[in-house]
């Protein structure tokens, strides 16, 4: 697929996602199971919890008071709105994300919760709207992905600009544990799904070492990725569109494997990672 026929389908799926109700079954049993608490999500706007998450970035991130706090993919704003609880009314969280509808989503739930050291921006995260040096983290929560292979390091070297000396760089993210075969790679489902376009750890740490990071930390968060699958949504047994979640069953990704999501193990071909990285000063 080329990048104009992925961002395309990207934009349109989390329309989708934005302007669907979400089950509370379904986001809060996936949420927890990636990390967060029940705390987290009584803290914050419940219409941010979108359910496409794939891992809890802020777990690493270690964010201080005052610090300056850049979320690349915000979504409705979930991860946002728990940091800046954390760095507090000195500290400033900016939100960026391609959706439009996925920022007006976050905006509201800003105005409505009272929430006002948080700031949302339309952009690709190839290519971000920032002053370099500007920022204290980075964090992003299975967006990475999304990004089309050959624009991918634009995204690490972005996230190397923007980010002060000693700023780091915390990321929950899908990715491989073998190659895919090309039909599931060219499968739009999968692709938005967070599955299609997942990369290797090895391209992961390249990109980032090209970018300018030298300690770089990838670890496998040994999540059951079939979380997505096996929480029902709305106590009725239906298939929900979260993160490597299809909208409809992928009939014919690949020789022999069955058209239904719940019949696959999506362990077997990707899996939640955690990567952390330090600018050096």
């Amino acid at each position: 697929m080329d990048s104009a026929t992925i961002y395309t389908a990207v934009r349109d799926r989390y329309t989708t996602t934005a302007l669907t109700s979400s089950s509370p079954n379904y986001t809060i049993t996936a949420a927890l199971a990636f990390g967060y608490s029940a705390a987290d999500l009584s803290s914050i706007p419940a219409d941010s919890n979108l359910g496409v998450s794939c891992g809890n970035p802020l777990a690493l991130a270690n964010l201080a008071a005052g610090e300056t706090v850049v979320d690349l993919g915000c979504g409705a704003g979930f991860d946002c709105f728990l940091a800046a609880r954390k760095v507090g009314v000195s500290g400033h969280v900016i939100g960026v994300d391609m959706n439009e509808d996925m920022l007006l989503k976050a905006r509201t739930n800003a105005v409505r919760s009272g929430i006002t050291n948080t700031t949302f921006l339309h952009s690709l995260i190839t290519s971000l709207p920032l002053e370099s040096a500007s920022a204290h983290v980075v964090i992003s929560n299975c967006v990475i992905n999304l990004v089309p292979a050959a624009e991918k390091p634009l995204v690490f070297k972005e996230i190397f600009r923007i980010l002060r000396p000693g700023g780091r760089l915390a990321v929950s993210d899908i990715l491989t544990r073998k190659e895919l075969p090309a039909m599931m790679k060219r499968d739009v489902a999968l692709y938005v799904g967070c599955v299609a376009g997942a990369s290797r750890r090895e391209e992961y740490e390249g990109w980032m070492r090209e970018a300018g990071f030298e300690e770089v930390v990838v670890v496998d968060a040994g999540v059951d990725l079939n979380v997505y699958t096996r929480a029902e949504d709305g106590g009725e047994g239906k298939e929900r569109e979260g993160c490597c979640g299809a909208e409809k069953p992928a009939a014919g990704v690949v020789e022999g494997m069955k058209t239904s999501w719940r019949d696959v193990d999506l362990n077997e071909w990707a899996g939640s990672f955690k990567i952390f990285a330090v600018k050096s000063i």
